[in-house]
């Protein structure tokens, strides 16, 4: 929860330096007032697409929520474990705010970066959940490590297992998260232009 913290403070903070109220963010990014407010008082745990819609109005990229290093040469990432501190909870259904992936992130200390890789741990979901899909800006890249993934884009679904890997628009409504009543884990690389 720590990284969720600062995330919600780095929001609030960035929208105040700009001069920026919550009803303008909310209005310029399409999302309610209180949307806002709960992730900026880190009562949200939200998926990716309200950030990067909140990036978009502050005329940030995403990494700038999620990092505070300046590396302009290459980032090396060594083997995370499974206790690892810089991991990054996030929920995959926007109605509510039950954490349903951690995000460990594969390149927080370059700076100016366009890409997001992220190592993915994506938890079961409960049977009769009504997914909430979501869209912004740019593309995604998702790379199933372990398990089963199902991917609702458009009007399509998408099962993915091992080895399988998918490349999409994020501008079509999406929802990715685990098949059945199994955990998996999956490599993700979100591009967001800003």
């Amino acid at each position: 929860m720590g990284n969720n913290k600062i995330i919600g403070e780095k929001i609030k903070n960035l929208r105040e330096a700009k001069q920026l109220t919550v009803q303008e963010v909310a209005c310029r990014s399409g999302l309610t007032i209180s949307q806002v407010e709960r992730i900026e008082g880190n009562i949200d745990f939200p998926s990716l697409a309200p950030l990067i819609k909140i990036a978009r109005v502050l005329g940030v990229r995403l990494g700038t929520f999620l990092d505070d290093q300046t590396e302009l040469g290459p980032v090396i990432c060594r083997k995370l474990d499974s206790n690892e501190k810089n991991k990054i909870d996030f929920s995959n259904n926007e109605s509510d705010g039950k954490k349903q992936m951690q995000y460990h992130a594969l390149s927080q200390d370059k700076s100016g970066r366009h890409m997001e890789p992220f190592l993915i741990d994506v938890l079961p979901t409960e049977e009769g959940v009504d997914f909430v899909l979501s869209t912004h800006e740019g593309e995604e890249f998702i790379y199933v490590l372990e398990g089963v993934i199902e991917i609702i884009y458009g009007k399509n679904t998408y099962i993915l297992e091992e080895g399988d890997s998918i490349y999409y628009d994020s501008i079509i409504a999406h929802h990715v998260h685990a098949a059945a009543d199994s955990k998996a884990k999956i490599l993700g690389v979100v591009y967001t232009p800003y």
